[in-house]
C-alpha cells in the first residue's frame, strides 16, 4: 500500500492521523502505527488472523518455524507455510531473518497480542502453545549433551515466555515440565544461578494449583534438591530430599521405581557430606529394590552400583568398590555403548580408585580416556570436565610429575570458580589439590594461602568433621611446622 492509499482506507475508518497526511512524514506517532498495521490486519483472511494472533505469543525472539507447526498439529503444514508466505511475509507483518527462522518486530507483536485478547480461539492458541513447549522441554534431559543444549537453545525463550506469561494454559499433568526442562538445561551447563529460580517457581506453582500431596510436588522437590547438592548447598539439599522422600514412600508404597531413586539421591548426598555410615544402607537398600524392580541389566541398577563403589572408594575399600565399579561400567558399555555421559563418570571414578591404590599406569588411561569422551559430549565449560581434569593432575602430582600436573590443577580451578563461584566445595578440592602439589615441590610460600583458603571453604560447606576438612587442617599444619 502506497501512503495515499492507506489515507484514503483510514478516513474511511474515521482513523486518519496527521502523521499519514504528508506522504513524506515518518510515521513515529504510535496511533499512526497501530492504525497502519491494522489495514494491513484487514487484509488478513480468518486462517492469516489466527496464525498472526498464535505468533504473538512467542517471545520477542527468533522463531523456528518448526515450533509454530507444532502449535497447530491439525493444520496442514503446506497450507501453514502458503497463509505464511501470501499474507504475513508480503504485507511485511512477519521478517524472515533466516533458513525456517522468523521473527515479529516488537510493535508488530504487540498489535498482534491485542488482537489475541480479543480472538475467540485465543484460550485454544495458548493451549497449543503450551504443548509445543512442553514436548521441546521433555526432550532435554538431566544431563544433555552439547548436541542436546544446540537442539535446545533456539526454542529457551520461548519456553521462558511459556513459564513467565502462559503457565495458566498449561495442564496439571503438564505444569512443572517447562521449568524442570529450563532447570536442566542451565543445571546441565553448570549454570546454578541461572537454573534455581526455574526449579523453585517450579515448586511454588505446582504446590499453589495441586496441593501439598501431589507426585509432581515430590518431583519438583527432588529437582531442587539436586540442583542444591551441586552448588554444594548441602544444608537445603537434605530437608528438601527427605521431603520428596517421604511423600514418595506415602504416594507409592515402599517398593516403587521413584522411592528407590529418591534413597539413592539421599545416599549420593550423604557420600558428598562424608556421611558414610549414613549412606551406605541407603545405597544398599535403593540397589536390591532396583534389581528387584528392574532385573539386573538396567541404567538404574547401574547407577546404584557406582553409588555404592563410590562410597566404598572414598572410605578406602578398594577390594569392595572395584568389583561394583567394574560391573557398573561393562553394564552401561553394554546398555549404550561408550559415548553415554555416565560411562565417562563411571571410567573417572574406577580410575580415581587405581590412582588412590598406586595403580597409576592403569589409572592414566581411564582418565584420559573419560576426559576426551567429556569433552567431545559437553565441551570444556563443565564442572565435571574439571572435576576429571583434577583427578588425573592429582595423579601426575602423586606420580611427581609436578610439570604436567600444575597447569591441569590452574585450568580445573578456573573452570570451577567460572561456574560455581568462589565458595563450592569443589574449588576448596581444587584450592587444595593445587597447594599439596606446592608443597611437594617445597613451595611453602604459595601453598600456604590455599591451604587456608581451601579450609575455610571446606569449614563453612562441609563443616569440621568431613574427611575433607580434617586432611587439609593437618596439610595446613604439617607446612607451619616445616616453616618454623
Amino acid at each position: 500500500l502506497s501512503l495515499t492509499d492507506m489515507q484514503q482506507r483510514l478516513e474511511k475508518k474515521h482513523l486518519e492521523q496527521r502523521s499519514l497526511k504528508e506522504p513524506t512524514a515518518t510515521m513515529t506517532a504510535q496511533k499512526g502505527v497501530a492504525a497502519a498495521f491494522e489495514l494491513s490486519w484487514l487484509e488478513l483472511n480468518q486462517d492469516a488472523q489466527q496464525l498472526g494472533c498464535l505468533l504473538s505469543l512467542f517471545a520477542l525472539a527468533p522463531i523456528p518455524w518448526y515450533l509454530v507447526e507444532n502449535c497447530l498439529p491439525d493444520q496442514d503444514s503446506e497450507d501453514l507455510e502458503d497463509i505464511r508466505d501470501d499474507f504475513l511475509l508480503e504485507l511485511n507483518l512477519l521478517g524472515r531473518t533466516d533458513q525456517g527462522i522468523y521473527q515479529l518486530h516488537e510493535l508488530i507483536r504487540e498489535f498482534l497480542r491485542d488482537k489475541m485478547e480479543r480472538y475467540d480461539g485465543a484460550d485454544q492458541l495458548k493451549q497449543g502453545f503450551g504443548q509445543a513447549m512442553v514436548a521441546v522441554a521433555d526432550k532435554i534431559p538431566k544431563v544433555p549433551t552439547q548436541n542436546d543444549i544446540a537442539t535446545a537453545s533456539p526454542a529457551i525463550p520461548h519456553l521462558i515466555e511459556t513459564g513467565t506469561v502462559l503457565s495458566d494454559w498449561l495442564t496439571d499433568e503438564d505444569l512443572y515440565k517447562p521449568f524442570q526442562g529450563l532447570g536442566w538445561f542451565y543445571q546441565g551447563q553448570g549454570a546454578y544461578n541461572q537454573a534455581l529460580p526455574w526449579l523453585e517457581r517450579c515448586l511454588k506453582l505446582t504446590r499453589n494449583r495441586l496441593g501439598e500431596e501431589h507426585p509432581d510436588v515430590a518431583t519438583c522437590l527432588d529437582n531442587l534438591a539436586s540442583l542444591y547438592k551441586d552448588q554444594g548447598q548441602y544444608s537445603k539439599a537434605e530437608p528438601r530430599y527427605v521431603q520428596a522422600l517421604e511423600m514418595m514412600k506415602k504416594l507409592y508404597g515402599q517398593q516403587h521405581p521413584e522411592v528407590a531413586l529418591s534413597i539413592n539421591n539421599l545416599a549420593l548426598l550423604y557420600n558428598h557430606q562424608g556421611r558414610y555410615s549414613e549412606g551406605e544402607p541407603l545405597f544398599v537398600q535403593a540397589l536390591e529394590m532396583m534389581k528387584k524392580l528392574y532385573g539386573q541389566q538396567h541404567p538404574y541398577v547401574a547407577l546404584s552400583l557406582n553409588g555404592l563403589a563410590k562410597l566404598y572408594s572414598n572410605q578406602g575399600r578398594y577390594s569392595e568398590a572395584e568389583p561394583l565399579f567394574v560391573q557398573a561400567l561393562e553394564m552401561f558399555k553394554k546398555l549404550y555403548g561408550q559415548q553415554h555421559p555416565y560411562f565417562a563418570l563411571f571410567l573417572n571414578n574406577l580410575a580415581v580408585l587405581y590412582r588412590d591404590q598406586g595403580r597409576y599406569s592403569e589409572g592414566e588411561p581411564l582418565f584420559v580416556q573419560a576426559l576426551e569422551m567429556f569433552k567431545k559430549l559437553y565441551g570444556q565449560q563443565h564442572p565435571y570436565f574439571a572435576l576429571f581434569l583434577n583427578n588425573l593432575a592429582v595423579l601426575y602430582r602423586d606420580q611427581g610429575r609436578y610439570s604436567e600436573g600444575e597447569p591441569l590443577f590452574v585450568q580445573a580451578l578456573e573452570i570451577y570458580k567460572k561456574l560455581l563461584g568462589t565458595e563450592h566445595p569443589h574449588v576448596a578440592i581444587s584450592l587444595y589439590s593445587l597447594a599439596l602439589l606446592y608443597n611437594n615441590q617445597g613451595r611453602y610460600c604459595e601453598g600456604e594461602p590455599l591451604f587456608v583458603q581451601a579450609l575455610e571453604i571446606f569449614e563453612r560447606k562441609l563443616g569440621s568433621n568431613h574427611p575433607n576438612t580434617i586432611a587439609c587442617r593437618e596439610n595446613l599444619q604439617k607446612l607451619r611446622d616445616e616453616l618454623t
